[in-house]
């Protein structure tokens, strides 16, 4: 995808901040789900949900939805590493809290500087990015350790989300290599439509229960999670893209880290410590100074953290 060169006014800046808020509560709305559904299922239904509106704007505005027989193999790489990165999420923010989740998933930027380092030719990292990569590691060390001392403060689902981010900066560095044969929305739609069976197959064998509190509040967090987060987000996001270029856009990523501790506090009354605060800090640091004028933009959507 091209990068735009359009000057940034006040009301597309609003709006990419009102992006990275939404990108921010999509951790906040899974554990909201989390509340009525199984984690598995609950990927299962929102990704069909959210392929179904992507693949509608697809077909609406006259997008190819063809593929060449050369790219299956390597669709079927990305969507097998994102139902596995999905699943490790999903599984592990079942087990922690949503605020920890946010900020461990805030992690990847951070992971990818060093896949990028060792398998794109031509990304280095820079002592910005050095900077930024201490000042968040910083953070998830002031986030685990805690009055009972560094082990006593981990969660169980906190190292399965860790396990996640390791998975999804593996994806997102080799889809950063194939990128440019795809449209954008073949790399969201084709995982997504792949990891449905997967998640509900799975759902049936290893969720404790599919469904087992269906009120507004899950019904709700479900479609935000994917009609708003995953389908709109992706749709307003590469329209901003397009238009601004990914330099820009991502100068503003550092908020979703801030908005979802924030959100966990106000929506789900998740306890805010001063070590939470310090890593929500330190993390969101880092993740200015990684994206500040970077030669070469980061992948042009934010999965890692929006999705």
């Amino acid at each position: 995808m091209s990068s735009g060169n359009a000057n940034m006014t006040l009301l597309p800046g609003v709006f990419i901040v009102f992006l990275t808020v939404v990108f921010g509560g999509n951790t906040v709305a899974i554990k909201l789900a989390l509340n009525g559904m199984g984690p598995l299922t609950t990927a299962g239904l929102r990704f069909a949900l959210a392929a179904l509106a992507i693949a509608t704007w697809a077909f609406a505005t006259g997008r190819s939805f063809r593929i060449q027989a050369g790219q299956r193999p390597q669709l079927l790489v990305v969507s097998v590493a994102f139902t596995v990165q999905l699943s490790l999420f999903y599984l592990g923010l079942d087990r922690t809290y949503a605020s920890r989740g946010v900020l461990i998933a805030n992690l990847l930027p951070f992971f990818v500087l060093f896949l990028s380092h060792r398998f794109i030719p031509g990304e280095r990292i820079t002592w910005k990015k050095t900077v930024g990569i201490m000042l968040g590691f910083t953070g998830v060390a002031f986030m685990f350790s805690g009055t009972r001392g560094f082990s006593g403060s981990l969660h169980t689902g906190d190292l399965i989300i860790l396990a996640a981010v390791v998975v999804w900066s593996g994806n997102v560095v080799y889809t950063k290599r194939i990128i440019n044969a795809y449209s954008p929305f073949h790399l969201v739609l084709y995982p997504m439509i792949f990891s449905v069976p997967v998640f509900i197959s799975a759902g049936l064998l290893w969720d404790h229960r599919m469904f087992f509190d269906l009120n507004p509040t899950v019904l709700v967090a479900y479609a935000y999670q994917s009609l708003v987060s995953a389908a709109f987000g992706f749709v307003a996001w590469s329209t901003m893209l397009k238009r601004y270029g990914a330099s820009t856009l991502h100068a503003f990523v550092f908020i979703m880290p801030i908005a979802g501790v924030v959100f966990s506090w106000i929506v789900l009354g998740e306890p805010i410590t001063p070590n939470l605060i310090v890593a929500m800090v330190f993390i969101a640091a880092g993740i200015l100074m990684v994206h500040l004028s970077p030669k070469k933009p980061t992948f042009s959507f934010p999965l890692g953290r929006g999705l």
